[in-house]
């Protein structure tokens, strides 16, 4: 009796392991056909992606800093100055200004920027550059949201997320992170970013994420700033304006949180890039001081 049930058990665990070696080449196969088919795809279609527009949003009316896209920079209006650095990109085949404001669409024209007008109903950029891309002629497949309150944008961080996103087939959504410094821990204006270690963004956040028990800032620990610049699959951008708000993009005030509550995938880049945003009126000086040091003017 001993040895006829040590023979069916022995012969159940072998059955169930072969079931389970199985499971895994299944699984296994179906992943290595998967890389394959995407390597073959991205080889057969090598403009995978490869039409890409810069949309620069500007708004006029900022509850924090009214007009800020006109505030002069050094002798030039702000929007001039990210527009500028924008055209040092080499993966932009167009760059446009987005806003609602004729004060600042003529100001853009006068420097020589194309403009598309869009409507005072946009609540976000992310909005705003959606309307754009529906008025242009041509058809693009990444659109790129440039921050128009980062007058110091470095050209390669905007090449950098456009590849990051061409590279990416189930991302629909790339941006960028540096390196936060622990004087900006606090600060809600800087946001802060959690990525896996596949370098998809996990959360945004206003706070400092991660937390630790001690409410303190761990100076040994790796945080993320959020840089504000970010490309968009093209499609993906004109089912955004569909998706209803959530509840963490509605408490956060972060409209990134949006395409994670709705399981988008989002490709994040880390960058060596000091964040010189013009948040406030005060930042101005700054700005203006640290352009002087790197003889920019």
């Amino acid at each position: 009796m001993t040895t006829c049930s040590s023979s069916s058990s022995s012969s159940s665990s072998s059955s169930s392991l072969a079931k389970l070696w199985i499971v895994h080449g299944i699984v296994a196969g179906a992943a290595i056909a998967a890389a394959f088919g995407a390597r073959a795809y991205l080889g057969r279609f090598r403009k995978f992606r490869s039409r890409v527009v810069g949309i620069i949003p500007a708004r006029f009316a900022s509850s924090r800093f009214q007009g800020k896209p006109l505030v002069q920079i050094l002798g030039k209006p702000m929007i001039q100055r990210t527009w500028e650095r924008a055209k040092l990109a080499t993966t932009l085949d167009h760059i446009v200004v987005a806003t609602d404001d004729e004060k600042i669409a003529e100001c853009c024209r006068g420097f020589g920027a194309d403009v598309i007008m869009t409507s005072e109903s946009c609540r976000n950029g992310t909005e705003r550059c959606n309307e754009a891309l529906g008025k242009l002629e041509k058809k693009y497949d990444v659109v790129v949201n440039i921050q128009g309150d980062e007058p110091l944008i470095e050209p390669e961080i905007i090449d950098g997320i456009v590849k990051a996103l061409q590279a990416s087939p189930d991302a629909v959504f790339s941006t960028a992170v540096t390196s936060l410094k622990p004087e900006d821990a606090f600060d809600p204006n800087r946001v802060k970013c959690v990525v896996d270690n596949r370098g998809y963004a996990i959360y945004f956040s206003r706070g400092l994420v991660p937390s630790n028990k001690s409410g303190k800032v761990n100076p040994q620990f790796p945080y993320l700033l959020h840089l504000g610049i970010q490309s968009y699959d093209a499609n993906f951008l004109k089912i955004y304006p569909e998706l209803q708000p959530t509840p963490l993009q509605l408490e956060e005030d972060l409209e990134q949180l949006k395409v994670l509550e709705n399981g988008y995938k989002m490709k994040v880049i880390k960058v060596d890039h000091e964040a010189h945003g013009v948040d406030a009126p005060e930042d101005v000086e700054k700005i203006e001081t640290l352009m002087r040091v790197r003889n920019l003017s």
